[in-house]
């Protein structure tokens, strides 16, 4: 397990050597499961074995419809995980939509803004996952990139339609993801949007050979980091490891 990260464990941190309860975002999206066809709220199972791989407990959290109960269920949550999906609504930050952005999800938007700024006020570890790294930076007041192949003049960052790529960044050997991976690394990427003005507190601390912003971290916050790649997706599991000592008090 990686070397924890931050200070003293807050009061929803795991006791007594349990395994920490780490909060899973998920998609909300429709689904065919043996004859029914549903709205489901759903998950790539990567996420769940990357949590359970790192030594935390996975628990499922789909978009809920009220927000009456988002305080209690960040205060029983020892870490969050703010995974990948589609685009954010760019009414959210003030921009007209652009003809590639996808369509509008409020739900879940509207579930997972107030789910990050309650982590956020509570000092919950969190991991933010492409779509997720969005969501907190628009949470913070900044701003997207809406479709990155006509600012980078190249499709890199998603090659193919359900296709993940791969691709190098540089990241600052000081920062605290750079303290877990070092200063570079290959990574899994499947995005077509990006942070453009970053949001109060956040700092960039990784980006791509274009330049593109690949990280984030929340400044003050004893572990809020966002990442535009899939950490999920292969055999790295440092980050979620970081978590989980993180969110177990380690």
């Amino acid at each position: 397990m990686s070397e924890a990260i931050g200070g003293a464990p807050g009061p929803g941190a795991a006791m007594g050597g349990a395994p920490p309860l780490i909060g899973v975002t998920t998609y909300q999206e429709p689904a065919r499961w043996g004859v029914w066809v549903r709205e489901a709220a759903l998950l790539p199972a990567a996420y769940v074995r990357a949590v359970e791989r790192a030594g935390g407990v996975p628990v499922l959290l789909p978009p809920a419809a009220s927000l009456r109960g988002v305080g209690t269920l960040v205060a029983r949550l020892d870490g969050l995980v703010l995974a990948g999906g589609g685009d954010l609504d760019p009414d959210l930050y003030g921009a007209a939509r652009h003809a590639e952005t996808g369509p509008p999800q409020p739900q879940r938007d509207r579930f997972e803004l107030a789910l990050v700024r309650a982590a956020v006020e509570a000092g919950l570890p969190f991991l933010a996952i492409c779509r997720g790294m969005h969501v907190l930076n628009v949470a913070r007041g900044g701003t997207l990139l809406q479709h990155l192949p006509e600012v980078v003049g190249h499709r890199g960052h998603a090659p193919g339609t359900g296709l993940a790529g791969s691709h190098r960044v540089q990241i600052s050997a000081t920062s605290e993801i750079g303290k877990v991976l070092g200063d570079a690394a290959d990574v899994p990427t499947y995005h077509h949007q990006a942070v453009s003005r970053l949001g109060k507190g956040l700092s960039a601390v990784a980006w791509a050979e274009d330049q593109v912003v690949e990280a984030v971290e929340l400044q003050g916050h004893r572990f809020g980091l966002g990442v535009q790649w899939h950490p999920e997706e292969g055999d790295d599991r440092r980050l979620f490891e970081a978590l989980v000592d993180e969110a177990a008090g380690r």
